[in-house]
């Protein structure tokens, strides 16, 4: 017998107003247990809403483009009691969308602007212009890119400015189509991006960016520019360790887990960050964030680009548990898969390059991280030991740092430990 339920929004961790990019079904269509209903998309990845039950498609509640977060309900399904996978009475209550109480009334102008939220600040440097109509997600966001928001054209109804409006914003900045108004010589004063017919030299094809593309661009920019980065190169003689790997793997070739090189490098960070604990921090204002978990990112290549899940807790874990980890966080990120919460909270980020090539790279800190290290190709080379030269697994290591946090003498010091770790893997136990 078949029974009404309402489908709602998993837990999608701390995200709201998530966009609805795609619906893969409608009224009527027959669903089976944990197909995908709609796709969702946030700031950093999108992710399916999967049938909690086979059965039938009653009501669609969600159109394109609408928002919605956990616990919304996105249609009505007739479904198979007997096999539904979330009965009624274990459903989460809905997530009521938070009332903003209206702001106070502003003492009676010719032409008032429009009222502000309440909740969301204004900066001093708002004062006596105009203030853009927009949420205090989208202000905090606009912040954290360091937008001046009254600059933003906002597109939605009575000119409310959103995030992507934002993230346009920057990337015009970026181009040079939008001046930011500086003259002082520290600003963006950019030349506009060239606009160039490429048909008159020849063939060309236009291929869109992705998805994850788009949305890293803001992120991405805002990185590069704001934070004063430098990069630090070290080689570490992995060759023991290779060594030890293989033999490590050939022992547990029955229990199917596969350990690679960047299981041991994430071991050997945790390490290195508990002796150099401000390379496990956060800037905030004037003051630094210790952090006293080690939760550890690493940069995944899927066929719609990076992501970056992570490793929670890496210090309470072994290689061995390390290596599942990271293998089955890989083959989420490439099945598209990954949730929200597993690609949050990193203190630290690893991006390995090794199994592709490259002698070295800079990779660009994710903010608000202080550091990330990067990790290119292993190669046999010579090495003098005093008497003679021997060939030794050499792999480079770049380590990026934030300069307001790191100074060149600590940032070396941390690569050249993290080096010895590797070298002598027996180290990470001391």
């Amino acid at each position: 017998m078949a029974e009404s339920i309402e489908v709602k929004v998993p837990d999608i961790g701390d995200y709201n107003d998530i966009p609805v990019i795609e619906i893969h079904v409608k009224a009527g269509d027959t669903v089976s247990v944990e197909q995908s209903l709609i796709t969702l998309e946030s700031d950093k990845a999108s992710m399916d809403v999967p049938s909690p039950a086979s059965g039938t498609v009653k009501e669609l509640k969600v159109k394109l483009g609408d928002k919605v977060s956990m616990g919304s309900v996105i249609m009505i399904m007739d479904a198979d009691a007997s096999v539904s996978s979330s009965p009624k009475k274990e459903e989460p209550a809905p997530v009521s969308q938070p009332v903003v109480p209206a702001a106070p009334t502003p003492p009676p102008k010719p032409n008032p602007p429009q009222p502000i939220q309440s909740s969301a600040p204004v900066s001093p440097s708002d004062i006596g212009k105009a203030v853009s109509h927009a949420s205090p997600s989208v202000r905090k966001f606009a912040r954290e890119l360091g937008v001046d928001v009254s600059k933003v054209k906002g597109s939605a109804n009575k000119g409310r400015v959103t995030k992507e409006d934002v993230q346009k914003y920057v990337k015009s900045v970026m181009s040079g189509e939008t001046s930011t108004g500086s003259s002082s010589g520290v600003g963006l004063d950019l030349l506009p991006w060239p606009k160039i017919d490429f048909t008159k030299f020849g063939e060309i094809e236009r291929k869109p960016l992705s998805r994850i593309q788009k949305i890293s661009a803001a992120n991405l920019s805002r990185n590069w520019i704001v934070i004063p980065s430098v990069t630090y190169h070290e080689d570490a003689d992995i060759t023991d360790l290779e060594n030890f790997r293989v033999q490590t793997n050939k022992q547990n070739e029955k229990s199917g887990v596969k350990i690679t090189m960047l299981a041991f490098m994430v071991k050997a960070s945790v390490a290195a960050l508990k002796k150099f604990p401000e390379f496990n921090s956060s800037l905030d204002g004037d003051e630094l964030v210790l952090k006293k978990y080690f939760h550890i990112g690493f940069a995944a290549d899927t066929p719609n680009g990076l992501v970056v899940p992570v490793v929670k807790n890496a210090d309470k874990k072994g290689v061995l548990e390390l290596a599942e980890e990271i293998s089955s966080l890989a083959k989420l990120a490439r099945e598209g898969k990954l949730k929200p919460d597993q690609m949050q909270g990193a203190s630290f980020t690893i991006s390995s390059l090794g199994g592709i090539g490259g002698t070295a790279f800079s990779p660009i800190i994710n903010a608000p991280e202080v550091a990330i290290l990067g990790v290119s190709k292993a190669a046999i080379k010579p090495v003098w030991n005093g008497k003679e030269f021997i060939p030794r697994l050499i792999c480079p290591l770049s380590l990026t740092a934030d300069h307001r946090v790191i100074d060149g003498a600590v940032g070396t010091r941390f690569n050249v430990y993290l080096a010895e770790l590797l070298s002598d893997f027996r180290r990470v136990v001391l």
